[in-house]
């Protein structure tokens, strides 16, 4: 994984990793749901994805270590180490286990999509999807095939270029939804989901150790924040493609999204009845890519924090990874709907943002370890406001017990 960013910017790797079955499925609902009154909140978490990747990039860049070792060096005499070590770890694994569990049940839709809905098919379509991760992730042979995938999901989003300007959306009512914020009944849940698919907690964790391998130091700090900047501006945009489209053909039709078929809707006025075929090896695709990534996080972060030596070659490296494989294949198979799993795990990673964000930015203002590149003051304005939005969302939605019903129903199921 690390040797792979020495060809591709990290910042297209953090990309890569936001842009997967989630980031479909919750734009697709925001856009069928809503229209295009939520493209806001996607506005708001590319912009604060870009401002707290370029921390974590510089992080790396400056320091030449990963987050996680930077915390725990940082932590290392004081008395709040293991009570914030065990903090940060069950965050990962909480809010990876989720992402893990929306990415297998995504690449299973994308068959189910093809093959037939079907409880059989969706539940051996996780099963072989998890067997086909872990082995991947054993051996070390995704390397090769992570390109083949990359490719197909760029070929996803390519097309939702086209059907977007084949099926004209309202770009009077996009740039409204883009500018005016509002959040419709029965919204909230929809706009925290937007913001934990595209702030993913763990990419902080990968882009910092991706972003020193791929820099020897300060001196290429340019070029680390333009790759951060217009990877995941690229990113954004495809996510506003997204919603944007469901808007003006599944919206506008009164079409609800309760499956990979209706999710498929969007690409008639296209590519009709090969819609499900596109969507579906998008879907799967995007799936097996993110249910790589998401472990392999997992593990760098964990393995930095611990210091454990030995690398992605050590037992206990590849043992942390597979046991998200593991835990996120048991969600999936819980017998929940799977497009339910995918938007509660972008839900989950929404609240957990706001923990590994706090951390982050507090590495950021240790002038110590970082010197005349640590934070300033906008940066930390900006920053800490990402925060307060992200947790303020996440309490509002708490104290409304009607929404959160759902959510923490399925969570509890998780375990």
């Amino acid at each position: 994984m690390i040797s792979k960013v020495r060809n591709i910017g990290p910042g297209a790797l953090v990309t890569a990793a936001f842009i997967g079955p989630g980031t479909v499925t919750a734009c697709t609902i925001a856009g069928a749901s809503f229209g295009y009154a939520l493209i806001w909140a996607l506005v708001f978490a590319t912009l604060a994805t870009i401002v707290l990747q370029e921390m974590a990039a510089r992080l790396g860049v400056v320091t030449q270590k990963g987050l996680g070792e930077t915390l725990a060096d940082l932590l290392d005499s004081s008395i709040w180490k293991w009570p914030l070590i065990v903090l940060v770890g069950l965050a990962l694994y909480l809010g990876n286990a989720a992402y893990e569990a929306g990415n297998l049940s995504g690449a299973a839709l994308g068959i189910s999509a093809i093959a037939g809905e079907s409880d059989t098919v969706f539940k051996g379509s996780v099963l072989l999807i998890a067997v086909l991760a872990a082995g991947l992730l054993v051996s070390g042979s995704y390397k090769h095939i992570e390109r083949v995938l990359l490719g197909l999901v760029a070929i996803m989003a390519a097309s939702f270029v086209a059907v977007f300007l084949v099926v004209r959306p309202d770009m009077g009512a996009l740039l409204t939804g883009a500018f005016v914020p509002q959040i419709p009944s029965g919204a909230l849940l929809t706009v925290i989901a937007l913001i934990g698919t595209t702030i993913v907690p763990y990419n902080l964790f990968l882009h910092a150790s991706a972003a020193k391998a791929k820099w020897a130091g300060p001196d290429d700090l340019t070029a680390a924040r333009a790759d951060t900047s217009i990877a995941i501006g690229i990113g954004g945009i495809i996510a506003i493609l997204i919603a944007s489209t469901a808007a003006a053909s599944l919206f506008a039709a009164g079409i609800s999204v309760g499956s990979a078929t209706e999710m498929a809707g969007q690409f008639e006025p296209l590519f009709g009845s090969g819609s499900k075929y596109l969507l579906g090896i998008g879907l799967f695709a995007a799936g097996l890519t993110s249910a790589i990534t998401a472990p392999l996080a997992t593990a760098f972060a964990m393995t930095e924090i611990l210091r454990v030596e030995g690398g992605q070659k050590s037992f206990k490296f590849r043992a942390i990874a597979l046991s998200v494989v593991l835990i996120g294949a048991g969600v999936a198979l819980t017998g929940i709907r799977p497009i339910e799993i995918i938007l509660t795990a972008q839900f989950a990673n929404g609240l957990l943002l706001p923990i590994v964000a706090i951390f982050l930015l507090y590495v950021m203002n240790q002038k110590a370890v970082l010197g005349r590149f640590a934070n300033g003051t906008l940066a930390n304005v900006l920053g800490f406001g990402v925060v307060l939005i992200a947790a303020g969302l996440g309490v509002r939605l708490m104290l409304l017990t009607d929404l959160l019903y759902g959510p923490i129903s399925v969570i509890l199921a998780f375990f």
